[in-house]
């Protein structure tokens, strides 16, 4: 009878605890969220494990009518709890100029071209959603189970706040279906497909005996290393890693995000390993796809090591003008491929002597034909059908490395001022081995260097302002209207 009683105790405990503004718990999409729901799993755990440790006796009913303890401050968290599930978002939203660029688009994530497209045509100033993060909504919960074991879940969806509506890339690349590169607006393929939770839809279990495995859609480990180790944190205006997607998606920015995946993450002291497994089906869409990864945190330093290999790995693309009478209206293009690819990556955060944090990465993507190929009509992610698809755009094994390095530093707590160097590298995968402009399979190179200044005012509302240049050549420029474009912006983002 004790024990049943100490046991409700318990969990009234654990109920007031939320209901009273405990810290609340939000599952985000950075390896520096992950490690914050870690500790904040941690923190409640001990709680439970101090209310339900060894009791010598029983209350006395003298010791029941003690006063009530007063009640927990307001949380001064940028999340909104209540009964364990947090409410989260972000809003983005800024203006930018391009000496090259195009119209906004109302769907693609980026809006516009921050870095050189080929459709970018000319000088435009414009309003720019997403410059530093992705706007978006979301909900997240844990919910403590047994011994240290908890229940996690989460749900987001991300959005254009210059259109109100659901980022959707592929749907971006349908409005330019036909059109000539000079008269295209903002478009780019995206792991984002107007899906109502486009962001994450996972559920799973965590203990920080046995590690986490989770369920559903949800980042892959690559895509969750370039937040921790890009210096401009995965920002759509500055980081062209992050507008393009290639880099997080080994390969093809739809495969950044897993549809049908499992995936395990366990803690060894400093060190970690991550498993994260595609399902699907040969020929259709997805392919299984894998990915693993090893690191460690020791001091200031932090260095990962992952291998990925994504089978029939879909790049979609707006149809041409000959193409579009000949296939189902709101359709798309498709290059499939079978993609390989390693990455190594580190920082080296200086704080204990200056503030500045340091990092680098390196990445090598094989493109090959897939071994099984998807046939046209086949439906991509989002429910878009791909009514042309390319199986063999790879006879001729394509390479392509990017790295890059930066640096973040912090004055004072308010501001971070931060400067980042990126290189694509593409290898010839034509027969004549060519270094030039005539075709888009020879060798080529991308430069992108930026700088960034933002200031925090709150802990919820931040100012940015900064600048980004790139440069494309050779092979990489085929197809190209301008080969350089200078991008100033100034936004606001405001986190709940």
């Amino acid at each position: 009878m004790h024990k049943f009683n100490l046991r409700k105790s318990i969990l009234a405990a654990i109920g007031a605890s939320v209901a009273l503004g405990a810290a609340p718990i939000v599952l985000a999409d950075n390896a520096s969220d992950i490690q914050a729901l870690k500790d904040q799993v941690r923190a409640m755990q001990k709680k439970i494990d101090q209310l339900s440790g060894p009791q010598t006796t029983v209350a006395s009913p003298s010791a029941a009518a003690a006063p009530a303890p007063a009640p927990a401050k307001k949380s001064d968290s940028s999340a909104l709890t209540f009964a364990g599930v947090t409410l989260y978002g972000t809003v983005d939203v800024g203006i930018a100029y391009m000496t090259h660029g195009a119209p906004l688009s109302q769907t693609w994530a980026p809006g516009l071209p921050y870095f050189i497209q080929n459709f970018s045509n000319h000088s435009i100033l414009s309003a720019g959603p997403n410059g530093l993060s992705q706007s978006k909504v979301g909900l997240s919960g844990v919910e403590p189970l047994w011994g240290d074991w908890t229940g996690v879940f989460r749900l987001e969806t991300g959005f254009n706040p210059t259109s109100g509506r659901l980022t959707d890339g592929p749907g971006s690349l349908v409005a330019d279906n036909g059109r000539s590169a000079a008269t295209k607006i903002s478009a780019g393929d995206s792991s984002r497909a107007g899906q109502p939770f486009q962001g994450a839809a996972y559920a799973g279990v965590s203990s920080k005996t046995f590690g986490t495995l989770t369920f559903g859609r949800q980042n892959t480990l690559m895509s969750e290393a370039l937040s921790k180790y890009d210096p401009q944190l995965q920002s759509n205006a500055f980081s062209p890693i992050a507008l393009q997607g290639t880099a997080g998606g080994f390969g093809d920015t739809q495969n950044r995000i897993f549809d049908s995946s499992a995936k395990y993450v366990l803690n060894l002291g400093p060190a970690h390993i991550g498993f994260i497994h595609q399902f699907g089906s040969d020929g259709y869409v997805p392919e299984n796809s894998n990915e693993v990864s090893v690191g460690a945190d020791i001091a200031g330093l932090s260095v990962d090591a992952i291998y990925g290999l994504v089978h029939g790995a879909v790049a979609a693309a707006s149809l041409t003008a000959a193409q579009v009478p000949t296939v189902p209206t709101g359709s798309l293009a498709a290059t499939i491929s079978d993609n390989t690819g390693y990455a190594a990556l580190a920082s080296y955060n200086m704080k204990e002597i200056f503030p500045i944090k340091f990092y680098a990465g390196w990445e090598r993507i094989k493109f090959n034909n897939p071994a099984h190929a998807v046939p046209a009509g086949s439906q991509d992610i989002g429910g878009y059908i791909l009514s042309i698809t390319n199986n063999t755009a790879f006879n001729i094994q394509k390479i392509l490395q990017i790295s890059w390095a930066g640096a973040r530093y912090t004055p004072i707590p308010q501001l971070d001022l931060s400067a980042a160097y990126y290189q694509y590298n593409q290898k010839s995968f034509n027969a004549n081995g060519c270094h030039n402009l005539s075709a888009s399979s020879c060798a080529g190179e991308l430069h992108d260097a930026s700088l960034v200044a933002d200031y925090h005012w709150t802990k919820r509302f931040d100012t940015y302002a900064g600048v980004n240049y790139s440069l494309i050549q050779n092979g990489l420029a085929n197809g190209y209207l301008f080969t350089s474009d200078w991008t100033p912006m100034v936004g606001v983002r405001f986190n709940f």
